[in-house]
């Protein structure tokens, strides 16, 4: 008992003294780059047996031959329909979670025991929970981390942040596939599970390290003075709205209460006693932005489904021709942070736009392909490179718009959403309908293809993202017909937003 006291006491001055390293451990470059990290851990263990299900399904499974695009359509879409239901439970969660880096833990745990899951099991049942786990892990990667980046950078760096965000994210759909095929071909089936481990390891190892921006401050004034404002808080409206640029703001900061009235005094009450979720759905703007970034997802998507058989069917390639075949539709991401830092300066609206309106015909294009020659070879990595292109231009600015879309909500009716904010909602219902796009996506695909051929495939498609474009120029940014700010600074020093450019 005497040395208990003594024990407390020293644990206590530890506790009082700073973390090793805190200002790098509390950066934003690198909480940008262990979120960055995070999502593409979690899209690389997702794309990483996308060359290799049909194989293995055959060979470990003993699934017929004429069974094998119908399970490996089943097991993409199980990922997205567990990625689907588990975004607004999380998304929820982590708006009232003092922490933003333990349900990122948490979620690295669970993608972990996914990876075993898949590594070990031989039976279909076993293969469809992994994905289940799988598809929940990445729930709470991605509306947690998207959520305490924007609590790091604030609204006038998030769209360059995002387009880090996608880069990561088209990385590992670019690596993972690539990988997946090779050490399969050249290790085996477990081979592949190893570098999933390895890629694992390092990530919890980053989590564990970071120190958020919120928790900094106890100890680093300066943290406090860098922190973004905006972020991760409900702005202050009227007299108030000069000083929030100077203020510490985060989803745990208490703030005075003036959710009660408007601009202009009139009662909001109804309003208030709405949930976050209900309030958010209630903006056009946002339906908008996450329609597009389900077409994006389904898009993008639909091919994993079906061109490692395509290719093996129309040129005889095996899982490593399978994979290498993804770089002709992933290499264009890699001007993400470009497109980002773009919304950032001009507005999301017309990126979008453009991106779904040159997605069509080269989608409709893609029917062409149909005979083992060099320059139909040639003409499909062409065509995939293009629409990747295309379709790197709509998703950094998309998901930029969510985070527009909470900061113009709280300006118009500050503390709308209460004390905590409703970024990680908002991130959640994104991850929604991502996820529903990774659903459909293969699915559609899938099927499709199976029943009426690569060309019918392509065009449904193509139109699917021609018809995007429409909510995209009518709504993201604010209605078109209003005049709404383009550039980021200027929609984080806004203090008042209309409504139906809002709305």
């Amino acid at each position: 008992m005497t040395l208990l006291g003594p024990m407390a006491a020293w644990w206590r001055q530890q506790r009082a003294k700073p973390p090793i390293l805190l200002r790098y451990r509390s950066s934003k470059t690198f909480i940008l780059l262990t979120v960055a990290i995070a999502v593409f851990t979690d899209i690389f263990l997702y794309g990483l047996i996308v060359p290799v299900l049909p194989f293995a399904l055959s060979e470990r499974v003993d699934v017929s031959e004429d069974q094998v695009q119908h399970w490996v359509s089943v097991l993409l879409a199980v990922y997205g329909a567990a990625l689907l239901a588990g975004s607004p439970i999380f998304g929820w969660f982590a708006d009232r979670s003092q922490s933003r880096r333990l349900p990122l833990l948490i979620g690295l745990l669970a993608l972990a025991g996914s990876t075993v899951m898949l590594c070990v099991g031989t039976t279909i049942g076993a293969l469809v929970a992994g994905r289940l786990l799988q598809g929940f892990s990445a729930s709470i990667v991605w509306t947690v981390g998207l959520a305490l980046l924007v609590d790091t950078v604030g609204q006038a760096g998030i769209g360059q942040a995002m387009g880090y965000v996608t880069l990561s994210m088209s990385l590992g759909i670019l690596v993972a596939p690539l990988l997946g095929g090779v050490v399969y071909d050249r290790g085996g089936y477990y081979s592949v599970f190893a570098m999933a481990f390895g890629l694992i390891t390092l990530d919890i190892l980053l989590r564990i390290v970071l120190i958020e921006k919120k928790v900094a401050v106890k100890w680093d004034v300066k943290a406090d003075c860098e922190h973004p404002s905006g972020a991760g808080l409900p702005p202050h409206s009227g007299s108030q709205s000069a000083e929030v640029d100077h203020q510490v703001l985060s989803p745990s900061t208490p703030v005075i209460d003036r959710s009660t009235e408007t601009r202009s005094g009139h009662p909001t009450a109804v309003s208030a006693r709405l949930p976050p979720v209900v309030t958010l759905l209630r903006s056009r703007r946002l339906l908008a932005a996450l329609w597009g970034c389900f077409a994006q997802a389904a898009l993008l998507t639909s091919f994993d489904s079906v061109l490692p058989l395509f290719v093996n069917r129309v040129f005889g390639w095996g899982s490593t021709g399978a994979g290498l075949i993804f770089l002709a539709l992933v290499v264009p991401s890699f001007s993400a942070p470009l497109v980002g830092w773009l919304s950032d300066r001009y507005g999301p609206r017309w990126l979008a736009t453009v991106g779904f309106i040159l997605g069509l015909p080269f989608l409709v294009l893609l029917r062409l392909v149909e005979r083992d020659s060099v320059s139909q070879v040639v003409l499909l990595s062409a065509l995939l490179a293009l629409l990747g292109l295309a379709l790197t231009l709509v998703m950094p600015p998309l998901m930029a718009e969510v985070t527009y879309v909470v900061a113009a909500k709280e300006k118009k009716q500050p503390g709308i959403f209460g004390k905590q904010g409703a970024y990680a909602q908002a991130y959640g219902l994104f991850n929604t309908a991502f996820a529903g796009g990774t659903l459909v996506g293969p699915l559609w695909a899938g099927f499709v293809e199976a029943k009426a051929g690569w060309g019918t495939m392509t065009w449904t498609l193509g139109l699917l993202c021609g018809l995007s474009a429409i909510p995209a120029v009518l709504f993201t940014g604010g209605f078109i017909t209003h005049a709404n700010p383009k550039r980021a600074e200027d929609r984080a020093a806004q203090s008042t937003v209309r409504a139906d450019g809002e709305s």
